[in-house]
């Protein structure tokens, strides 16, 4: 299943598979999985403050839907549209993004009122004379696929869930004012503008339209149907404060006002439909996905997805653990989002409509982040979705020419560096996933390589970038370096030798960056010369060589090539000895003008940001993976708690609870596209992947105890295992590892070279 990228890895994979690769009477017989009700350890307030940028509200698994409030914009830290730090609401969107550095989307944004209905939003200091409401987390609820809170001003309970493209609420109105909805499509988030906006009533109680806007995806178009439980008594349209006659209108901002005959206590319940192609779509999605009237059922549907996926890795732990495990687990699946309708159309990022197509379209995709450890994670939990990812990358390939970089609503975005697409489709490729046009894949991951953006025109000549010449220039190479690695090896396993040899060439490249008098990967200007003045601690966003890091945190990123790096110190104590002075200077000296994303420190390691995300396996190469244990329970304990701001950085779109998923089981993915996880240190007692065809993967942690973090020994299915990682191969076929734990470090466990991995 797993092909090869090289003559000694595929003769140790072949005998682990060997040895291995069997499993037990028990495990290979279909095991009746008992579903329990991991949901109740989900928190979505998790990583609400601070700058985790979490999307609170009602989803379901990868729902193109993420309903939830948006409190009044106060910046950065309202990515998502909320943060716990505030007591106001606007209304309810349909439309978020969860752990991003920029903000985009809130798009159809409902609000119920009581009383006089102000057309323009309230502000922090003064709710009274605007719309929207203040409220206290003493009235809010939030659970997987539910979202409840009191809106103080108007006396008006509100219930939220959802299905995949339909978002469902219940309004209970608890004035005798009277009954109001209001509709605002003027008004995405922060750095959204809407373009053309339009309304129109097609029935007593239904609703439908579009809202296109520009933002940070630069041609956004969200059309979507309104279903009422009650008949709209009178309909008010607006152009921003501009009254509109008629039943429809056609505007930049267009706002409605629905009145309804509704006695104290009532109740209205609304269900929104989205789509990406028509207004039609989104009614048809409301027909098929939720066609009835019943908000309870709606709401069991949701935490009956909820559970399917948080089932499929089960952990023994305390309740503390178990509820940041679960919430993270939560967080990995809200992107990539579903970008298409129930009957198959899409809308394509040349914004033709392709009809009923044959796989689910995903958008939505941070890849600069989660190429690392998210995907990965994919492959042991979502091997359902593997190729229908893959699709989705080759689809949008055929429509822009290439690959996507950082893909939302249909949208290029060109954000972040690198082409993480191609690790993506390289790790899904050897791992076994080819339901779809393999040698189309290899066509776009080549194509995309060959592109001139942001300094590949010099990687192209097997050169350096200039310093001099483009700005970023060490972060964009230490990235390309590690896509060109996956092209080579998809390149040497379909017999093109020719491009294997020539992209294994560029994947060295990132060894002219690396200066040897001061042991850091610098800028080097087209003279030659390294860039001068050089302060490794100092970080300057956007205006020097790396990308939201330091020299200190950017010398380490060869996750592909790991003993290169090691030969370019001179030895492995060097290695050691600078890896070591990593976790052990002052903490957060970066400049003034660094980004937040630089956050989470141990000395200058920096958990808040993803490029630093392996470099504590690092030690695994060295033989010393008992500073790898307590480096991952030092983090663990640090930067992910149970508080709203249980997170030290942005979520990313789940890569950030990804690190933390794969790394409590024991395990990371260092090289993201080789199949290999670097075997690190537990964090609960037992950790059961439950994979395909019934099969299970299980880790147990032996004399499992808080200061019982070191490897002593390992077996697998029965075997001593000597080595320091696992294979993608061990988890697919199923079988139990045991980690026997110690409250020292261990001599001999993982100190061999033969031992580490390769």
């Amino acid at each position: 299943m797993f092909t090869k990228y090289s003559k000694i890895a595929y003769s140790g994979l072949v005998a682990l598979s060997v040895l291995f690769a069997q499993p037990t009477f028990a495990q290979a017989k279909a095991q009746k999985q008992t579903s329990l009700d991991y949901s109740q350890y989900v928190d979505p307030i998790i990583g609400s403050a601070g700058h985790g940028h979490v999307f609170v509200g009602a989803n379901v698994p990868f729902g193109a839907v993420q309903l939830g409030p948006v409190n009044v914009f106060e910046g950065w830290d309202w990515c998502s549209g909320y943060n716990y730090a505030s007591n106001t609401i606007l209304g309810f969107t349909h439309t978020h993004l969860s752990g991003t550095g920029i903000g985009d989307l809130s798009d159809i944004l409902l609000l119920p009122v009581s009383g006089k209905v102000p057309l323009t939003k309230g502000t922090k200091a003064d709710m009274e004379h605007g719309y929207g409401s203040y409220f206290s987390h003493k009235n809010e609820v939030s659970k997987p696929g539910y979202y409840s809170v009191l809106l103080d001003k108007y006396k008006i309970k509100a219930e939220l869930t959802a299905s995949e493209r339909v978002g469902f609420h219940k309004y209970s109105f608890n004035s005798a004012d009277d009954s109001h909805i209001l509709l605002d499509l003027a008004d995405g988030l922060g750095w959204d503008k809407p373009m053309k906006t339009f309304i129109k009533k097609t029935g007593k109680n239904t609703i439908v339209g579009y809202r296109l806007s520009k933002g940070w995806a630069d041609d956004q178009r969200v059309y979507f149907a309104i279903e009422f439980s009650e008949p709209i008594a009178n309909i008010s349209l607006y152009d921003s404060i501009s009254s509109v006659k008629g039943n429809e209108g056609e505007a930049v901002r267009m706002k409605a006002v629905f009145d309804f005959n509704l006695n104290k206590g009532k109740t209205i319940l609304v269900k929104v439909g989205i789509s990406p192609v028509s207004y039609e779509n989104a009614l048809a999605n409301i027909k098929t996905e939720i066609p009835h009237w019943d908000f309870a059922k709606t709401t069991q549907q949701a935490k009956t997805k909820w559970n399917a996926e948080l089932n499929k890795i089960q952990i023994k732990a305390d309740e503390d653990t178990k509820k940041v495990f679960y919430t993270a687990l939560y967080h990995t699946m809200f992107a990539p989002s579903i970008f298409n309708d129930a009957n198959g159309d899409y809308r394509g990022t040349d914004k033709k409509v392709y009809e009923k197509a044959g796989f689910t379209n995903y958008t939505t995709f941070s890849l600069w982040d989660t190429y690392r450890a998210l995907h990965p994670l994919y492959t042991i939990t979502q091997p359902d979705k593997i190729n229908d990812i893959v699709k989705s990358f080759l689809a949008i390939y055929q429509q822009q020419g290439r690959l996507p970089v950082w893909h939302l609503m249909g949208n290029e975005t060109n954000t972040m560096n690198g082409n993480h697409s191609i690790a993506v489709i390289v790790d899904a490729y050897f791992k076994g996933f080819r339901d779809y046009d393999v040698n189309l894949a290899y066509e776009a991951i080549k194509k995309t390589s060959m592109q001139t953006r942001a300094g590949m025109n010099y990687v192209q000549k097997l050169e350096y970038i200039p310093a001099d010449a483009e700005l970023e220039s060490v972060g964009n190479a230490l990235e390309y370096a590690i896509d060109d690695w996956c092209v080579a090896q998809m390149a040497k396993a379909m017999n093109k030798q020719e491009d294997y040899e020539y992209f294994s060439k560029r994947a060295k490249l990132y060894t002219l960056y690396f200066d040897s008098k001061t042991e850091f990967m610098r800028g080097k200007l087209k003279n030659g010369q390294w860039r001068e003045p050089f302060n490794p601690l100092s970080s300057s966003h956007r205006e020097d060589d790396y990308v939201e890091g330091n020299a200190w945190q950017y010398t380490w990123l060869v996750p592909q090539d790991p003993y290169g790096l090691i030969k370019l110190f001179g030895s492995e104590e060097k290695f050691i000895k600078k890896l070591d002075t990593l976790f052990t200077l002052e903490e957060g000296v970066v400049g003034d003008n660094a980004s937040p994303d630089i956050s989470g420190f141990i000395g200058q390691y920096a958990q808040g940001n993803e490029p630093n995300h392996h470099i504590p396996y690092l030690y695994a190469y060295v033989g010393q993976p008992w500073k790898t244990a307590k480096l991952i329970h030092e983090i663990a304990e640090k930067f992910y708690t149970s508080k709203p701001d249980g997170l030290c950085g942005n979520e990313d779109l789940g890569q950030m609870s990804a690190w933390y998923i794969l790394s409590t089981m024991g395990f990371y993915s260092v090289n993201p596209a080789n199949g290999i996880y670097v075997l690190g240190s537990p964090l609960v007692e037992i950790a059961t992947i439950n994979h395909k065809n019934a099969l299970s993967f299980k880790m147990t942690a032996i004399n499992y105890k808080k200061e019982n973090i070191y490897i002593q020994k390992a077996e697998f299915n029965g075997k001593p295992y000597t080595k320091s990682y696992i294979t993608h191969d061990m988890i697919a076929k199923g079988g139990e590892l045991k980690l026997y734990m110690g409250s020292k470090p261990s001599a001999t466990w993982g100190v061999k070279k033969e031992d580490r991995p390769f």
